[in-house]
C-alpha cells in the first residue's frame, strides 16, 4: 500500500505532480479537507488490498485550524515508514508571482484585499505545518514539468525506494546558484577552455573539450576530491532517509568545465548507484530556455537539461 500527500504553495507544480501519480495507477483526490483524512485513513487501513495507491492533494484552501492537526493525524494513522511519504512542493515568490501573472489566475488566497504577494506569503504561513513534516521537498523554481514528472516518479517509486538519488547538476555562476543544491562546488579555479579559440564553441560534451581538460592535472584532482567527498557522505545521507541530494558544480558560464566534471562523477556514481542524475542548466540546444513547459502555463522556465540513469 501506497499514501503519498501532495502540497505546497499554490503554482508550485501540485497539479502536475497529482496527474503523474494518476498516470502511475494512484487514486487521486485533490483539495482534501484535512478535517477529512482520518475517515478516509481509516477505510484505507480497513481494505484487504495490498496494490492500494492513495494520493492526496492538500492545499491552504482549508478551514481555518484544521492544517495545524495534519501532523497529528499523520502520527496517529501509524502508517509504515515506507508506506507513507509526504512531497512539499515550492518555489521562489517571485517565480510563483510571475506564474499567476502569466497564466492570468486568481490566486486562492487573494481578494480586494489581499494582493497576490501578500497572498503567497500567506499561503506559506499556513501550510507551515505540512513542510514541517515533508519527507520530500522539491522546489520547482527551475524545473520544467518535465523535470518534476521525472522527480515524482523517482520520489514514490516502490523500486530503489530505500536509495538516495544523486543528482550532479552543471550551472554558471553568472546566471546564479541552484536553489536546490545541497553542495556546491565552485570550480571557476580550473583551466577555462573558453580561452581556447578551437574550443570556445563547444562544450564540456564535446571531445575537444574533454581532452583538453582530462589533461589537466588541476582538473583531476578536483574530480577525485568532490568524488571522495560524495562517497564518503552519501551513506550518511542514505541513513537519515534522505531520499535526493543535489550536488551542483559551477564555473562561470556553466558551458564547458562544470559540465565535463557532472558528466565524469555522474558515469563513476552510476555503477555504484542505483539513481543518478545529471542535469546541465546551461547547455543550449538540448532544450533551451525558450521550450521549456511550466505548470498550467505556456510561458517558459529556464531550462534544466537532465540525463538519467536508473541501474
Amino acid at each position: 500500500m501506497q499514501f503519498v500527500v501532495i502540497s505546497g504553495r499554490s503554482g508550485s507544480g501540485k497539479s502536475s505532480a497529482l496527474q503523474m501519480l494518476e498516470d502511475m495507477g494512484f487514486t487521486c483526490i485533490d483539495n482534501l479537507p484535512v478535517s477529512l483524512l482520518p475517515a478516509l485513513i481509516t477505510q484505507i487501513a480497513a481494505s484487504d488490498k495490498a496494490d492500494l495507491k492513495f494520493a492526496i492533494g492538500i492545499d491552504a484552501r482549508n478551514i481555518s485550524g484544521d492544517l495545524q492537526q495534519f501532523p497529528s493525524i499523520i502520527q496517529s494513522a501509524k502508517f509504515n515508514e515506507k508506506d507513507c511519504k509526504i512531497i512539499y512542493l515550492d518555489s521562489a515568490s517571485p517565480i510563483l508571482i510571475k506564474r499567476f501573472s502569466e497564466t492570468r489566475r486568481k490566486h486562492p488566497l487573494s481578494s480586494q484585499s489581499i494582493g497576490l504577494a501578500e497572498a503567497i506569503q500567506k499561503e506559506k504561513e499556513i501550510l507551515q505545518p505540512i513542510a514541517a513534516i515533508a519527507d520530500i521537498t522539491i522546489n520547482t523554481t527551475n524545473l520544467t514539468i518535465h523535470n518534476l514528472r521525472s522527480v515524482i516518479k523517482k520520489s514514490v517509486a516502490s523500486e530503489d525506494a530505500d536509495v538516495t538519488a544523486i543528482s550532479f547538476e552543471s550551472f554558471g555562476f553568472k546566471y546564479g546558484t541552484p536553489p536546490d543544491a545541497d553542495f556546491v562546488f565552485d570550480v571557476r579555479c580550473l583551466p577555462n577552455p573558453y580561452w581556447v579559440p578551437d574550443l570556445r564553441g563547444l562544450t564540456g560534451l564535446d571531445q575537444g573539450v574533454i581532452n583538453f581538460l582530462a589533461n589537466q592535472k588541476d582538473v583531476n584532482e578536483m574530480l577525485t576530491d568532490i568524488r571522495q567527498f560524495t562517497e564518503k557522505w552519501v551513506p550518511s545521507f542514505e541513513a537519515n532517509n534522505r531520499s535526493y541530494l543535489t550536488i551542483a558544480i559551477g564555473c562561470t558560464g556553466g558551458m564547458h568545465r562544470s559540465v565535463f566534471l557532472a558528466e565524469k562523477l555522474g558515469e563513476y556514481f552510476r555503477e555504484r548507484f542505483p539513481n543518478v542524475q545529471v542535469r546541465h542548466r546551461q547547455l543550449p540546444g538540448i532544450g533551451n530556455n525558450e521550450s521549456a513547459q511550466t505548470f498550467g502555463s505556456s510561458s517558459k522556465l529556464p531550462h534544466d537539461s537532465t540525463r538519467q540513469t536508473t541501474r
